[in-house]
C-alpha cells in the first residue's frame, strides 16, 4: 500500500500527543515535589508494565501485517491502530522513568566534578520540574526518530516498487489529440533547436482490434510498450544505436534474448469482428534497456493496413541530448497542462517532506531540555557555588542542560526506534490483489546515533551561550528600634 506522507505525519502526531498527555498525567503523579521526599516506585513498576504491553502490541500489529495477502480499509486500519496505541503505551510507560533515574545517579555523582556534581543535585533537588521538561523532550525525539525510521523504510519499499517511464534521462511528452501534438513538437523544437524528436503513435480507434505477435519471443512484464509504433527516430531510442537498420517494410523485434526472427505476424480487422492476419519481415535488434524489449512497426505498415494513427508521445533521446532542470521549467512554461503532460524520467527520488518536521521534533525535544533549568531561582545559588569552587559558571549551565538532553533522547530513542520498526508492517501493507514488495528495511542507525550523541552537545552548547546569572536580591531588612 503507497502511503502518503501527511499520512504518516498525521499517524505520528497522534503518537506524540497521545504520549504528552501521559507524560504529564504521569508527571504529576510520579515525580517528588520535595528535596528528600522519593519517587513513588509503584509508579515506576507500572509505567515498566505498561511499555512492555506497549511492545507487546506492537509486535501483534507487525505480526498480523506480515501476510502477503490482500487487506480491506478496516484490516488496515485496525492494525495501524493496535500498533500505534503499542507505541503511545510504550512511551507513556517509560515517562515516570527520569526523576528515578535522577534519584538513583545521585549517590553516584558525588565524585564527579563541581559542574557535574551541582547540576545532579539541582535536578533533585528541582524534580517535578526536570521530571516535566525531560519527558516532553523524549516525546519530541521519539517522534522524531519514529517518523526518521518509517521514512527510510518507505523510500526502500517505494524504490523497490518503482517502475521507470523511459529510459534514464528521456524527456516524454504526452498530448491528447494529433492537433495538440503538432503544437507540442513545435513549442519543442523551439526550445531546444536542432534536437531529433521520435513520436510514438497509437491506432486511433481503440475499439478496433490490432496486435502483433513474433514465434519464440516472449513479451517481457518490465517492458514499457507491447508494440511501438513510430518513426526511425523512435527505433534508435528504442535500440540506442544510430545504426540499427530501418525499413518502412520491416518490423524490428528489439529483446535481449538470442533469438532469430525473421517474420512477425500482424492481427487486425478491416471491418468489425472480421479478424484478419499477415506476415511481414523482421529483423531482431538488442535494446538500450531492459524495460525497451519491444516490437517496433514503422507507421507505414499501419497505415496500409487501413487505421489512422494519432500520436501519443514525443521523445527526446538522451543519447542524442540530456535535458536540464532548465530545459524542463521553460517547456512547463510555454505548454499548458490540459494540453501537454512533461516528464523526465530521472530514475527514484526519495521524498524529502518529512526531514522538515523531523527537525523541527529535535529542536523541540532541545528546547524543552534546556527548560529543565528555567527560572530566575534556578542559577542563583549555582552561581555561588561555582563562584567559590573557582569553576566557570557556563560549564554547570551546559552539563545540566546536556545531562536533561541525553536521559531524554536516549529514552526517545528506546520508544522511538522500535516504534518506527513495527509501525513500517502496517504501512507497508497490500490494499490490492498484488503481493506487496517486501524490502529488508533498513533502520538508520547513524542517523538515530547522530540524534542521540548531537542533540545533548546541541543542548550543552545553546545553555553555555545563553548562560546568564541571576543575583540573589535580598529582601528589605526589618526596622530596628535603633534604626528608627
Amino acid at each position: 500500500m503507497s502511503v502518503d506522507l501527511g499520512i504518516c505525519i498525521a499517524v505520528f502526531a497522534g503518537l506524540f500527543f497521545m504520549a504528552v498527555a501521559a507524560g504529564i498525567s504521569g508527571t504529576s503523579i510520579s515525580a517528588s515535589h520535595g528535596r528528600r521526599e522519593l519517587t513513588n516506585r509503584r509508579i515506576v513498576v507500572l509505567g515498566l508494565f505498561t511499555s512492555f504491553s506497549g511492545v507487546c502490541l506492537m509486535a501483534l500489529g507487525a505480526w498480523l501485517a506480515q501476510e502477503d495477502s490482500r487487506y480491506d480499509v478496516w484490516e488496515i486500519l485496525g492494525i495501524l491502530l493496535l500498533t500505534l496505541a503499542g507505541a503511545g503505551l510504550l512511551a507513556a510507560g517509560l515517562v515516570p522513568l527520569p526523576p528515578w533515574l535522577v534519584e538513583i545517579i545521585g549517590p553516584y555523582a558525588e565524585r564527579l566534578p563541581p559542574p557535574a556534581r551541582l547540576v545532579v543535585r539541582d535536578l533533585g533537588r528541582r524534580r517535578a520540574g526536570a521530571a516535566l521538561a525531560v519527558p516532553l523532550a523524549m516525546t519530541a525525539t521519539a517522534f522524531g526518530l519514529a517518523l526518521t525510521v518509517v521514512a527510510v523504510g518507505l523510500a526502500a519499499q517505494n524504490r523497490a516498487e518503482y517502475r521507470p517511464s523511459a529510459r534514464p534521462g528521456t524527456l516524454l511528452v504526452r498530448a491528447g489529440s494529433a492537433a495538440e501534438a503538432a503544437t507540442v513538437r513545435a513549442t519543442i523544437a523551439r526550445e531546444l533547436p536542432g534536437v531529433p524528436i521520435a513520436q510514438r503513435e497509437t491506432v486511433a480507434d481503440s475499439s478496433r482490434l490490432f496486435g502483433v505477435e513474433a514465434a519464440d519471443v516472449e513479451a517481457s512484464e518490465k517492458a514499457f510498450y507491447g508494440e511501438a509504433i513510430g518513426d526511425e527516430n523512435l527505433l534508435r531510442y528504442l535500440t540506442g544505436d544510430r545504426s540499427t537498420p530501418y525499413d518502412e517494410g520491416t518490423a524490428v523485434v528489439v529483446t535481449s534474448a538470442d533469438v532469430k526472427v525473421d517474420s512477425v505476424t500482424l492481427t487486425y480487422e478491416i471491418d468489425k469482428d472480421d479478424e484478419n492476419t499477415k506476415t511481414i519481415p523482421a529483423i531482431v535488434a538488442k535494446p538500450s534497456d531492459p524495460h525497451m524489449e519491444t516490437i517496433f512497426l514503422p507507421s507505414t505498415i499501419v497505415r496500409e493496413l487501413g487505421y489512422q494513427l494519432r500520436p501519443i508521445e514525443l521523445i527526446v533521446d538522451p543519447t542524442l541530448y540530456r535535458v536540464t532542470a532548465e530545459d524542463q521549467r521553460r517547456l512547463d512554461d510555454r505548454l499548458d497542462d490540459a494540453v501537454a503532460e512533461i516528464y523526465v524520467e530521472r530514475g527514484f527520488e526519495a521524498p524529502l517532506g518529512w526531514l522538515p518536521v523531523a527537525a523541527a521534533a529535535f529542536l523541540i525535544a532541545v528546547f524543552c531540555a534546556l527548560t529543565s533549568g528555567f527560572g530566575p531561582d534556578a542559577n542563583t545559588r549555582q552561581a555561588r557555588v561555582m563562584r567559590r569552587a573557582g569553576d566557570d559558571f557556563r560549564w554547570f549551565c551546559a552539563s545540566r542542560a546536556g545531562l536533561s538532553a541525553l536521559c531524554a533522547t536516549v529514552l526517545g530513542a528506546v520508544v522511538g526506534c522500535p516504534a518506527g520498526m513495527f509501525l513500517l508492517w502496517p504501512l507497508t501493507i497490500s490494499g490490492s490483489w498484488e503481493e506487496p514488495v517486501r524490502p529488508p528495511f533498513e533502520t538508520p542507525w547513524p542517523a538515530i546515533t547522530a540524534v542521540v550523541v548531537g542533540l545533548p552537545l546541541l543542548a550543552a552548547a545553546v545553555a553555555a551561550i545563553f548562560a546568564r546569572e541571576h543575583p540573589h536580591v535580598l529582601g528589605p531588612r526589618p526596622l530596628t528600634t535603633a534604626g528608627r
